[in-house]
């Protein structure tokens, strides 16, 4: 069920009603319609790959037990291991069964051997496994490390797997934050609901307002690009990472927004990425929940910056590529995450990357120069990375580059100018909260108004990181 859809503003309303006036008395009743609830938002997509959820649901939740009552540390670490095979197991076939098959077959033609590729299997990705599968992993990790007890009440542990809110596109929630939400009667509130509505307004905006404009100028430009002149291919990189962050920021501004509207906070996935000033800030502040899980569950144990400066960059290049490959199979992922890699090296190996950890607090309206000219910098180095991750091989992303060779626009369409002016809308926007200036009900309203006319769409558009 897409979060733009007719089906959701139906859904929304009944389990709330539900939630709050039928089922209210007793948390387990709650947390049941929660889990019911969870099954057919996700089942809506495709009922076949609930089995996955519950499977893994059932997988960890024993494991989570396992792991608490053995005293022996190797059977703990067994059980660990188990849990860690099961999920990466899972993801891996059904996300990157094909790409290792394939990247097989090419490197022994390159040998000069001729293989006929019949191992490639028609598997379709489940929709949010990359999410879930970390989330229930981050679990096991945690009860390992002594920083969790499991609980023993299995629905509200399923709840917390399939959260339909943040189910397909995150924020990936650790336990530690959720689960106790889950298990603590919730009472609503005026003021989180409000914030709840704003926020999903803000994201309905970002995604059907702003990245479903953009999204068809972007893919007739990275389709077409040898037709366009350079000018027109940066229109369609700039575009891009507009659509992708108001895509992906949206998701999760309608999922924490939702989250809220049930008396949960979720963790903050997006803190205005575009206004960092350097790739470090950019990372702290893009996709959180992603790069914090790697922080802990992958840096940190490799020894993170206190192994030695050659150490500390292996670890760098490894959190950066694996991120990479996390977002998908296929090179182009892998090259955008060492893009990113190479530019963050030099800050870690000048003990530079920790600085701004904080958002701008200068109270004139505009940026000091250096801070103007330090975002602008990283917003083009993101960019060229974006090319990457949206071409459809290295060689697209090469050629695409290669073609940027003039500044001359060979379109002034009202389509275009329409679309620049919303990307300039959302800066402002964003600038505005980033501020923490008060958001007048006359613009809620007019954002309201823009998201009702564009839910005209013959199409709805899915959310692009349901793909990941």
């Amino acid at each position: 069920m897409l979060f733009n859809s007719l089906e959701f503003f139906l859904f929304l309303p009944l389990v709330l009603v539900l939630y709050w006036f039928v089922v209210h008395k007793k948390l387990k009743l709650q947390n049941f319609l929660v889990l019911i609830a969870s099954y057919v938002f996700y089942g809506w997509w495709d009922y076949r790959f609930l089995s996955l959820i519950v499977l893994s649901t059932i997988v960890d939740y024993c494991i989570g037990l396992f792991i608490h009552k053995s005293e022996d540390d190797s059977v703990r670490k067994r059980w660990l291991t188990a849990s860690m095979i099961f999920n990466l197991g899972l993801l891996g076939f059904f996300k990157y069964y094909n790409f290792f098959v394939e990247s097989w077959v090419d490197l022994l033609a390159s040998l000069g051997y001729s293989v006929e590729n019949t191992w490639t299997l028609q598997v379709i990705l489940p929709v949010g496994i990359s999410f879930y599968t970390f989330q229930t992993m981050s679990y096991s990790i945690d009860i390992y490390r002594n920083k969790l007890e499991p609980t023993k009440d299995f629905v509200a542990f399923a709840a917390f797997v399939s959260f339909f809110p943040q189910l397909v596109a995150g924020p990936i929630e650790r336990a530690s934050n959720l689960l106790p939400q889950i298990l603590e009667k919730r009472k609503f509130s005026k003021e989180q609901g409000l914030k709840g509505i704003e926020l999903i307004t803000l994201g309905m905006f970002k995604k059907v307002v702003v990245a479903d404009s953009l999204a068809p100028i972007v893919n007739d430009i990275f389709i077409n690009y040898a037709e366009y002149s350079g000018g027109t291919l940066i229109t369609g990189a700039v575009f891009f990472a507009f659509q992708i962050y108001c895509d992906f920021s949206g998701y999760s501004d309608i999922a924490i927004g939702t989250a809220k509207l049930f008396g949960f906070d979720l963790m903050t996935n997006f803190n205005f990425p575009y206004f960092s000033r350097s790739i470090g800030e950019f990372w702290r502040k893009w996709h959180i929940s992603l790069s914090t899980w790697f922080r802990d569950y992958l840096y940190i144990p490799l020894g993170g910056s206190k192994v030695g400066k050659l150490k500390g960059i292996r670890n760098v290049f490894a959190i950066f590529l694996v991120s990479g490959f996390w977002h998908g199979a296929n090179w182009t992922f892998i090259v955008w995450g060492g893009i990113h890699a190479l530019v963050f090296i030099p800050s870690f190996i000048l003990g530079t990357n920790r600085k701004h950890l904080e958002n701008s607090n200068k109270k004139n309206l505009l940026l000091y120069i250096k801070d103007f000219g330090q975002i602008v910098f990283t917003f083009f180095v993101v960019t060229v990375a974006w090319i990457f991750f949206r071409a459809n091989s290295i060689s697209h992303a090469v050629n695409y580059i290669g073609r940027i060779n003039s500044i001359k626009f060979d379109t002034s369409s009202l389509v275009i100018v329409y679309d620049w002016i919303l990307v300039l809308i959302l800066l402002v926007l964003d600038f505005w909260i980033l501020k923490k200036y008060k958001i007048h009900i006359i613009v809620w309203l007019v954002l309201v108004i823009a998201i009702i006319g564009s839910l005209n769409r013959e199409i709805q558009a899915e959310f692009i990181y349901f793909q990941f």
